[in-house]
Order: C-alpha cells, then structure tokens, then sequence
C-alpha cells in the first residue's frame, strides 16, 4: 500500500482521534525475541514507537483482512493479529496483564473498516425496524367539565318552555278542556257588563240627561 510518509508521520504523533495507547511487547519476526514498544491504535492503523513520545514511528500495522487470536500457550498475556492470504505474516503481541491484553484484543477486533461498516449496517437495520413498527401511543382523557350549579333558561327544552308559557297566562287553568264561544255570546256577556256599570256611573253622578241604555 503506497502512501504519504509526512502525512503519515504527522498523523501518528498527533493527539487527537487516539483509540487505545499503551506499552505491548512485540516479538521480532527473525531473533524472535520480545521489545518493549509503545503502541498507539488510531482507527484501522496501529503505530509502534521505540518510547512514548518519539516523534516519529518505528512501523504501522493496517488492519485489514485479519483476525485477533489467542498465542502460544507458553505465551503469557499474549495474543497475535493473523492476516489472511498467501505471504501474509502474524504479529505476536504481549501485555503486561490479562485485563490489558483481553482490552488490547478487543479494541484491535473492532479497528477494521470492515466491521465499522458492518456494525452501522447492522444499526441502521435495527433502526429502519423500529421506524417500521406502528406507533403505540397511550390514550389521551379529556378534562371533564364541572359540574353546573346554575342553569341557563335559554338551554330548556321547546316542551317544556311552551308548558311555562301556558302557566304564566292569566286566566287559565292546566288540564281543562276548552269549549266553543260565539261572538255573539262573547258580545252579549261582556256588553252587559260594561253597560251595567256605565249605567250605574251615570246614576251617580245624577245625570238626568243622560239616557238608560237598555241591550
């Protein structure tokens, strides 16, 4: 893989975008014996130094097309990253302790392109399966009114309001059959009446002039 040698520097020894650092021992792939190295991990690329601080890197690891196992049994707190493919070497590793080899061999399983993109398929899986779920949403109750201690006339019923209507009348009485009156009879019965006391104000009044009106 051809890439810039400045950039790459310049991106190693920057503070930012770290994901794990810390000391490793790295077996040599000739004299097969262990250096103490400082490695720092920045997203698929592993940079070795030979002390924290150095300005430049001894090597970089791509990690890519590889897998993270367990070494040799004879190998304390050691773990290798394996590439795949015809000519492809191991990198034999060793922590200082079991929790931080089992930390190391984790964050290096999780480094690759590959498994980020995987892991964001995966999500977005995850969330086009909940956008797809019916909304469950809890019922809303409405406030209840209070109740009504005084009552509006205007809201009565029409039946009931033509029923008040008849009480109200003067003169009339509920449930009580009505009969046919001519005029005549109406004229005669209250023209009586009206005479009788014109007649009666007239006697009073000792008006002599006047005529009796007699019906």
């Amino acid at each position: 893989m051809k890439c810039n040698e400045k950039n790459m520097i310049a991106f190693a020894t920057s503070p930012s975008s770290v994901d794990r650092e810390g000391w490793l021992y790295k077996r040599g792939e000739i004299n097969r014996t262990y250096q103490r190295r400082w490695f720092v991990l920045k997203g698929n690329i592993l940079f070795y130094f030979d002390k924290r601080g150095d300005k430049e890197p001894l090597g970089m690891i791509v990690l890519e097309g590889y897998t993270i196992d367990l070494a040799d049994e004879d190998e304390q707190f050691g773990f290798k990253i394996v590439f795949h493919g015809a000519n492809n070497r191991s990198y034999i590793l060793a922590a200082e302790s079991q929790e931080s080899m089992e930390q190391w061999m984790k964050a290096l399983a999780c480094a690759s392109y590959d498994y980020v993109k995987t892991m964001v398929a995966e999500l977005q899986r995850q969330l086009d399966a909940v956008e797809q779920e019916p909304a469950v949403t809890a019922p809303v109750e409405l406030p209840k009114p209070p109740p009504r201690q005084r009552h509006n006339p205007f809201n009565r019923s029409e039946s009931h309001h033509r029923s008040q209507s008849v009480r109200s009348a003067p003169g009339r009485t509920e449930n009580v059959p009505r009969t046919k009156v001519s005029f005549r009879e109406i004229h005669t019965m209250y023209g009586r009446k009206i005479l009788s006391d014109l007649n009666k104000w007239r006697h009073t009044k000792r008006n002599a002039d006047a005529p009796l009106i007699i019906l």
